[in-house]
């Protein structure tokens, strides 16, 4: 099995944003406005509350993008509403030639939108298929739907706008968000998203980045006061995502360990381990004998977690051993018995090969 996951930034990168991130905090607000829990409503000709304005214009300046917009619903609204902006109902959309992820799909759905397919890792099929179908826009899975996906987000966008300039482009960028050198709208692409949650936040927030123009529409279409975000909701967002970066980047990095550690057979019964974005980068290990469900069911009695809650959300400190992700069981249906994945989470890499040699002694 080959696997080509994202590059992930070094310690110091992540560090570099977390600096960036505070630096951007301090051209919005004052000291006395962050030591609050922000206010509430719906604000006289902002139609949201203060602080979420001024924590939207800060991710605008931070991703160094036009406009921001939290939304309800995280990274799956936050995509099915830049589809709505961007595409609409009834439209032809391409999308990478692997199965679409499950909760996107449901959006592609509802939308009434329209499927053609491209082999991203290919640029010759990629024009091939845009050449010969009238499609209205792109959507991009930054992370890995099959385990030998290879393609670039840069270069990708890049060589979409090549061909067409102005076509809408959303990127999916739930699971590589402050994990890789950028985010969609930051190569090119109209319109950025992902889950808040995901990066420490708090639950339910989505993130849209990119055209101001698709983000003011959007913005006046959300005019009820139970849909805003509210001010000490948004706080939290830039708190999670001030921690994030280096967090991800530590764990990035036990990645790599255990997987060294376990292709140096340290574990019996684990036969090998590769590096994915599956959806997060995790740890996908092939086992010698179909028994991942067992392994799964020891490894939560020894502390590891037995189901993701965001895959790295702020509850998640503990590692997690769990079934390869629906996409890749799709791909390969055997993958539920012959592979496990593990996230190293907040733990090192100690704790962690710690657990699968007692969940494995005890099967």
């Amino acid at each position: 099995m080959e696997a080509f996951p994202l590059k992930s930034l070094t310690i110091e990168e992540a560090t570099n944003l977390q600096f960036k991130l505070v630096d951007s905090i301090t051209h919005y607000f004052s000291g006395d406005e962050i030591l609050t829990r922000g206010d509430l409503g719906v604000v006289k000709e902002l139609n949201q509350p203060r602080m979420t304005n001024k924590v939207e214009k800060v991710l605008a300046d931070f991703f160094n993008v036009e406009a921001a917009m939290l939304v309800r619903g995280s990274g799956t609204n936050a995509i099915r509403l830049a589809l709505h902006a961007v595409v609409g109902t009834g439209k032809t959309i391409l999308v990478h030639d692997a199965p679409v992820y499950p909760t996107t799909q449901v959006s592609i759905d509802m939308l009434g939108i329209h499927l053609v397919y491209a082999d991203f890792n290919d640029f010759n099929s990629v024009t091939e298929v845009l050449q010969e179908n009238k499609v209205d826009g792109i959507l991009i899975q930054v992370t890995r739907q099959k385990i030998d996906d290879s393609y670039d987000l840069k270069k990708l966008i890049s060589h979409i706008r090549s061909m067409n300039k102005k076509i809408p482009i959303v990127t999916d960028d739930n699971y590589s968000a402050l994990k890789t050198e950028g985010i969609g709208s930051q190569f090119g692409a109209t319109l950025a998203c992902f889950s808040t949650f995901k990066l420490l936040g708090p639950e339910g927030i989505g993130c849209i980045v990119g055209a101001r123009g698709a983000i003011e529409r959007l913005k006046q279409e959300n005019y009820s006061g139970g849909g805003q975000v509210q001010g000490h909701e948004s706080l939290d967002v830039l708190r999670g995502m001030i921690y994030a970066p280096v967090s991800l980047a530590i764990s990035a990095k036990v990645s790599e360990e255990v997987s060294d550690r376990i292709n140096r057979h340290e574990v019996e019964g684990l036969e090998a381990a590769f590096i994915v974005n599956a959806q997060s980068k995790v740890i996908v290990v092939k086992l010698t004998k179909p028994y991942a469900k067992k392994i799964i069911e020891a490894a939560t009695k020894f502390g590891a977690l037995p189901n993701p809650v965001g895959a790295e959300s702020k509850y998640e400190f503990a590692p997690l051993v769990y079934r390869v992700s629906g996409t890749f069981r799709k791909a390969d249906p055997a993958a539920e018995d012959t592979m496990i994945r593990i996230n190293p989470n907040r733990a090192g890499a100690d704790t962690i090969i710690n657990i699968l040699k007692k969940a494995m002694a005890s099967i």
